[in-house]
Parts: C-alpha cells; sequence; structure tokens
C-alpha cells in the first residue's frame, strides 16, 4: 500500500525521521510515540505537507515525486488542530474539498448528517467551537475516492458519541472500500472494541512495524 524509499526528513541540521526502505500493507494503523518522536512529521510527510529527501510510493506505482497530483488525491489528512479561513463557512469549505478530491455528488451529506452538524454547517468557521472544528476537519478526510486516510490525533476535541460515530466510519470505509488508515495518538485507542489495528511504533530516527 505505502513504500518509503530512502526517506529522510531533516529540520535544518537535524534528522527528524529516517526510514531507509520499508513498505506498509493495506489495513489499520495506530502510530505510536513519545512526544517529538516524529508522528505528525510522518503524516504531513506522507500527505504531501512536508518537503523531504527521497520519495513515497502508493499502491505500487503512484509517487508523490512524481505523480503528486494524482498521489494527492489519494491521500487524505486530518490536522490535529485543524485551522481553517474563517471568513468561510463549513459547507463551503466541504464543497472545495469534494471539487478538489473528485467527490461522487452529495457523498459529504452522509458523514454531515452522520455527525450531526446541520445546524452549524452553513456557518462561518469563524464561529466555530474547538469540537466543531475537528468534526468538519474529519468530515473532509473522508472526502473522495481516497485510497490512504491520515489522521492525526483524532481523539482529542471530540467527545464519546462523535469517537464512536468515527470509528464506524473508518470501519465501514475500510471494510466497504478498501481503504487504509493511520492514525496518531497518545490517547490509547480502544481497537479491541472498535477496531482492528496494527500499530506503527515511531521512534525519532526509525519506523517500525508491529502487529
Amino acid at each position: 500500500m505505502l513504500h518509503f524509499i530512502k526517506f529522510k526528513k531533516f529540520y535544518g541540521n537535524f534528522p527528524a525521521l529516517t526510514i531507509d526502505d520499508f513498505a506498509i500493507k493495506p489495513g489499520i494503523y495506530w502510530i505510536k510515540g513519545i512526544n517529538g518522536s516524529g508522528k505528525s512529521t510522518l503524516l504531513k510527510s506522507i500527505a504531501g505537507i512536508l518537503a523531504f529527501d527521497g520519495d513515497i510510493v502508493l499502491d505500487g506505482g503512484i509517487s508523490i515525486k512524481k505523480q503528486p497530483v494524482a498521489y494527492r488525491r489519494l491521500v487524505n489528512f486530518a490536522e490535529a488542530e485543524p485551522l481553517f479561513p474563517e471568513f468561510l463557512t463549513g459547507m463551503e469549505m466541504v464543497k472545495l474539498f469534494a471539487s478538489a478530491k473528485d467527490a461522487p455528488a452529495g457523498q459529504e451529506q452522509q458523514f454531515i448528517n452522520s455527525m450531526k452538524m446541520q445546524s452549524y454547517i452553513d456557518r462561518p468557521i469563524g464561529t466555530y467551537s474547538s469540537g466543531m472544528l475537528k468534526k468538519l476537519s474529519l468530515v473532509l478526510a473522508f472526502l473522495g475516492k481516497p485510497k490512504l486516510i491520515l489522521l492525526d490525533e483524532p481523539l482529542i476535541t471530540i467527545d464519546t458519541e462523535s469517537l464512536k460515530i468515527l470509528y464506524s466510519w473508518i470501519r465501514d470505509q475500510h471494510r466497504d472500500n478498501g481503504v487504509s488508515f493511520m492514525l496518531s495518538s497518545h490517547q490509547a485507542l480502544d481497537v479491541d472494541e472498535h477496531l482492528d489495528a496494527g500499530e506503527l511504533l515511531v521512534d525519532a530516527q526509525t519506523l517500525q512495524f508491529t502487529r
């Protein structure tokens, strides 16, 4: 599903993360590691937000360096603490993302309804609470026809009921559409009850997979 080739991410002269040759099979993965271990750096690099040396290849042939547009259309990302233009409404952001991701017509409505966002989706984002912003970022991450969805700290600023809905989205998308997921979290995921997830352990400069 995802192949790292001579991947190196530096901040100045500091090697934040290096992955020489590593392949990840399709699935649901929980990225674990202490603060500063490189979890967010890893996800933002995979999403194409951070520049890095080397390459990342999706599905055996779509390179982030050689086919960036095709790659980004298949990889979606939700920030830990999302920031959006405050003058836009939530629905305007949804429409922008749906267009960029070539989403099926009306796809967004099922996610908006599921998260019970109907009462404020047409309000300016500047009026949103942190929980509302989090829900909006999650909806955006599920739009289109992604092969991989990256969720950075999806458990923060979200209520228990909404978290159950998120887990159901992940299960359904993985089961029905073969979508893979990578989730980072300081909190423990309830993987036994909700998700059949493997673990990716991030430790400063190395990446190790365990199942």
